[in-house]
């Protein structure tokens, strides 16, 4: 077992493809454990995936339903126990989270982070299981629906449905073009036999990460979940692949019930998240990340070409998405000049205010991080399968130390790959 020690933070390796990190933190008065299970991101089993979480969440053996395990929740102070599911590239992620008072505020002496981590592993290897051995069909039902609402939101939300459909043209046939629940007709569609498969497989063949955030001694947590794990584990290969552009830019246009055109321009540098990666993210910031930017500043404000206009950069996948909302007569001169601004990096055109403005802004929003133990877990998750695992204020350091031509660089590698456009039914 590897270990490594620093400060607050504690980290080893459990098994093969299982590992534990720890980041304590007195500043606060609650404390984090999570069991975050990794898998790849596929068409045949993202439905499934979706609903486990949840699913294992609303109750356990010891708790067999959702109402007795919400009490015993209560009972620890208000504590909670819930499911999510989000993708990381091309990479599905399957979290269970708990979420309770420190233990040294307990009236009674009582170890919570004992009895938040029993719980947790209760309804991690311990579900409730009928006489078929599978999971319940309330707990099913339920979770079904409220996945099938979600998905129909995500729809109604046109702002989120053009980012999910330029993401979809722009790494068409790749893992992370999927929707990380699947599809409605593929959630609609599910049994309780498929769910019941998945919560078996990903057991034996996730990447497991385990954090304990907070106020948390780690070594409780650890041996609590460490006796609970699998043997002979087969954890499957999981990585996000990066790819150069294809050489052809491919376009899509969907009428819709909106009065505002939404376009995407999707762009990939085909450079993996390494030693480029503070450079691509300080690019995307001078290019549309702050008030200060190129596109605030010229398409937004100067030009009033856009009502929004701004700029992100996927790490993980190395594609740089540029979303705006355009009247319709401005949409052809709102393509050209965004295209003109990337252009105007690319050649140089940076001023000292542009620079220094997107590292203030980027370099601020890092040291934020961990003031929230949500963000701070997600940052370490995100961190997983990168080269280098770099603390907040690390990667913060080498935005600060990236220089005008590092982003001129950046933005060259830069290449438009789809664009996507939203357009009103009148259209």
């Amino acid at each position: 077992m590897g270990t490594n020690t620093t400060g607050h933070f504690y980290e080893c390796t459990l098994g093969e493809g299982v590992h534990f990190r720890s980041i304590r933190d007195e500043r606060f008065k609650t404390q984090r454990i999570s069991v975050n299970m990794m898998v790849p991101l596929d068409r045949q089993t993202a439905a499934a995936n979706a609903l486990l979480p949840a699913m294992l969440a609303r109750a356990n053996r010891a708790y067999p339903d959702y109402t007795r395990l919400g009490q015993r929740l209560s009972e620890l102070y208000g504590a909670s126990l819930t499911g999510s599911v989000h993708k990381q590239g091309d990479i599905q992620v399957l979290s269970l989270t708990t979420v309770g008072i420190a233990d040294r505020y307990a009236l009674e002496g009582e170890k919570i982070s004992a009895e938040l981590t029993g719980l947790l592993c209760a309804s991690l290897f311990e579900p409730v299981l009928d006489e078929n051995g599978l999971l319940p069909e309330e707990d099913f039902l339920q979770e079904q629906r409220q996945t099938l609402e979600l998905l129909e939101s995500e729809l109604n939300d046109k702002m989120q449905y053009a980012r999910r459909r330029a993401t979809e043209l722009l790494l068409e046939g790749e893992p992370a073009a999927l929707s990380r629940c699947g599809t409605m007709e593929e959630v609609q569609q599910l049994t309780r036999e498929e769910v019941t498969a998945a919560w078996r497989e990903v057991l034996q063949k996730a990447v497991i990460e385990i954090m304990v955030l907070g106020d948390c001694s780690p070594e409780p947590v650890l041996e609590t979940v460490r006796q609970r794990l699998p043997q002979n584990r087969q954890p499957l290969s999981c990585r996000s692949e990066v790819y150069p552009a294809s050489g052809t830019v491919r376009e899509k246009t969907e009428s819709m019930d909106v009065q505002q055109y939404k376009m995407i321009l999707g762009f990939r540098s085909g450079l993996p998240a390494g030693e480029k990666t503070p450079a691509l993210k300080l690019m995307s910031a001078v290019l549309g990340g702050t008030p200060h930017s190129k596109l605030f500043q010229n398409v937004r404000e100067k030009l009033s070409l856009c009502y929004y206009c701004s700029a992100q950069y996927n790490i993980g996948k190395g594609i740089l998405l540029i979303e705006s909302g355009v009247e319709g007569k401005n949409l052809e001169k709102a393509r050209e000049e965004i295209l003109r601004q990337l252009e105007e990096i690319r050649e140089g055109h940076i001023t000292q205010e542009e620079l220094d403005s997107a590292k203030m802004s980027v370099a601020n929003g890092m040291r934020t991080v961990e003031d929230y133990l949500g963000s701070t877990e997600n940052w370490y998750l995100t961190q997983t399968f990168r080269p280098q695992i770099l603390t907040p204020e690390e990667f913060a350091r080498q935005i600060e130390g990236v220089t005008a031509e590092e982003v001129q660089e950046a933005a060259k590698a830069c290449v438009l790959d789809a664009v996507y456009v939203m357009k009103g039914l009148e259209e």
